[in-house]
């Protein structure tokens, strides 16, 4: 058996001449690879530098851009020709002839309600007129037609032609028309009393006769012994209240019984409505004296 150790030998130089070559040319990549890095890295940083330079121009050029842009939009809205001021101007003028033309609507609208208010108020006023008018011309001619019916009446019993002129006329003169040179009396009377008064007396002098003697007139004493008063739109008449609308009977001497409403109550005189729908008036002087009274109906 036989070995072959210089082959084995040569081998093993060999091998460890290949290790030591490749270790040697593993150090000398490793330093050429940080050459490269550092290398690498300075350019990367110059061209950092150089992009941060660039983006820090293109921002002040864009900064100086925007800046004149919204110079030239200042200088535009200051001359009132920017589209971003005359879109909303526009629209603020149509608002405004809008609101203009309802406004002008709505004046005329109000002016016609006034004028309505107006016409209606002048046609109210006419109606009241009118019915007042009718109301004072039916009252007149009621007094009238009692006035007549009642001389009527005394034309048939008596004569009272004489003297009543001169009777009436004294009394109904005012005073403060008329000079006195004596003493006088002012008799507040109304027409109606004072026909009633002479009418008494006229028929107590054809009752006597020739027989001088002295007519019993009836005092203030007499005639006023009943009370009658108005107060606050009320009649109060011998302790007993009366107000519009309140139905009651009118009694008088020697004639019958009248049935009416009042009407209206007013300072001395009293309004009344008979069934036939006409029109009489009763003085308070007249219910105090007793010539007429009233009740409850």
């Amino acid at each position: 058996m036989e070995v072959d150790f210089p082959e084995r030998d040569a081998s093993s130089t060999d091998e460890e001449d290949t290790v030591s070559s490749s270790v040697s040319e593993d150090g000398d990549s490793s330093e050429m690879n940080d050459e490269d890095c550092e290398r690498r890295r300075m350019e990367c940083m110059d061209e950092m530098t150089t992009l941060e330079k660039q983006f820090g121009d293109l921002k002040e050029q864009l900064y100086k851009e925007r800046l004149c842009q919204v110079d030239i939009k200042l200088q535009e809205v200051i001359a009132a020709c920017a589209q971003e001021y005359l879109e909303p101007l526009a629209n603020l003028q149509e608002n405004m002839l809008i609101r203009t033309k309802v406004g002008g609507i709505y004046q005329e609208l109000c002016l016609e309600s006034v004028k309505n208010k107006y016409d209606c108020e002048i046609q109210a006023a006419c109606q009241h007129w009118e019915s007042e008018k009718l109301l004072l011309f039916d009252t007149v001619q009621s007094e009238l037609e009692e006035k007549i019916r009642r001389l009527e009446e005394d034309r048939h019993s008596i004569d009272i032609t004489s003297g009543i002129v001169g009777y009436a006329g004294a009394i109904t003169v005012p005073f403060y028309l008329t000079p006195f040179s004596r003493p006088y009396i002012v008799y507040m009377l109304q027409d109606l009393d004072i026909l009633e008064d002479w009418t008494a007396i006229r028929k107590a002098e054809a009752t006597l006769g020739s027989h001088r003697v002295k007519v019993d007139v009836p005092t203030n004493a007499d005639r006023h012994h009943h009370v009658a008063r108005s107060e606050e739109g009320r009649l109060f008449y011998d302790s007993q209240w009366y107000c519009r609308g309140q139905a009651l009977c009118i009694n008088r001497k020697d004639e019958h019984p009248t049935s009416a409403i009042i009407t209206t109550i007013n300072h001395d005189e009293v309004w009344f409505k008979r069934q036939d729908g006409s029109k009489y008036k009763l003085y308070i002087s007249q219910l105090q004296k007793g010539k007429y009274t009233i009740k409850h109906s």
